[in-house]
């Protein structure tokens, strides 16, 4: 049963213009709190969770606060710093767009849903952080070029990539089509471990994607260009760590309870650690370090969203 569950985790990780300077909103927006997750549905592709925008509405499936911030003020999970209940607190949102209005411009009209419904005031200051670099090893990267036909990623406000499960146990076989990396497949490896290909990566996708493995941002410093196709072998632990970071899992569920990686800002040592193996074997290295990075941090923020 695990075994499915965490490919499904692992899949996962693999989802108008404003008239005299006013800021965007959407003509009207329904916010409710989300039905909890199902591992079933989850596992079966049926679950409603992430974002899709076409010509004339937003539809988000439970996301949490945090990841409705994430996407308004156009930055990445960890440069968030605001209460640990906004990660756990799950809404749908089915909103409107004015006539006239872009995709482009959701960020700015989820920034006012924010601040209407849920009073949400905040402020942006830069601070050290404790990062792990992603930089290219000492003997060069070990990475394929993309071929020029592979799948390109899917366009940037579907946030909804689609997951296709076959077989079960051992046999599991997950598609994920769409998101930053492509098309890409995950199969049960020797060992335990979770085998991850896909067809066309860049590198600023590939550390957003170890990130998720983490207390830590990853950032990517290698100054690789191109795209790759990539091939990555996860420990089951790897991916109840992931199922951790991004809220689907709680603490006392499934086997390693109670296993949590150091703290941010402690000395680490990965060498015992299968993702940093894995990432060697690409030619490529995770390097602690501490970097000046800018933060959204949350002032105020209500729990309940005001009445639709």
């Amino acid at each position: 049963m695990w075994n499915g569950w965490l490919c499904g985790i692992g899949a996962g990780l693999v989802l108008a213009g404003a008239a005299l300077g006013q800021t965007p909103a959407f003509e009207v927006a329904s916010v409710k709190p989300a039905a909890p997750l199902d591992r079933s549905q989850m596992l079966s592709g049926q679950m409603h969770v992430g974002m899709k925008v076409d010509a004339a509405r937003v539809d988000i499936g439970s996301m949490s606060v945090a990841e409705l911030i994430r996407i308004a003020y156009r930055v990445k999970a960890y440069q968030v710093s605001g209460p640990d209940w906004m990660a756990s607190e799950r809404f749908d949102v089915l909103a409107k767009l004015p006539e006239g209005a872009s995709s482009a411009q959701v960020p700015e009209m989820l920034q006012a849903l924010l601040a209407e419904r849920f009073k949400l005031t905040m402020h942006r200051e830069s601070k050290e952080h404790a990062v792990y670099a992603l930089v290219v090893g000492k003997n060069g990267p070990k990475l394929k070029e993309s071929a020029p036909d592979a799948d390109a990623p899917a366009a940037t406000n579907d946030a909804n990539p689609q997951v296709r499960i076959s077989g079960r146990g051992e046999n599991t076989q997950v598609t994920i089509s769409g998101g930053q990396i492509g098309t890409a497949h995950m199969s049960m490896g020797p060992n335990g471990t979770m085998h991850l290909e896909a067809p066309r990566i860049g590198m600023a996708a590939f550390a957003d994607t170890l990130s998720r493995f983490f207390d830590r941002p990853v950032v990517d410093l290698t100054e690789l260009k191109g795209t790759y196709q990539l091939a990555l072998d996860l420990s089951m632990e790897d991916l109840r760590t992931a199922a951790l970071t991004m809220g689907i899992m709680g603490p006392g569920m499934g086997a390693g309870r109670g296993a949590v990686r150091p703290p941010a800002d402690a000395a680490s040592d990965p060498g015992g650690l299968s993702i940093f193996a894995a990432v060697q074997q690409l030619g490529l290295k995770l390097e602690p370090r501490k970097v000046a990075i800018d933060f959204v941090v949350i002032d105020h923020l209500e729990k309940a969203p005001t009445e639709n």
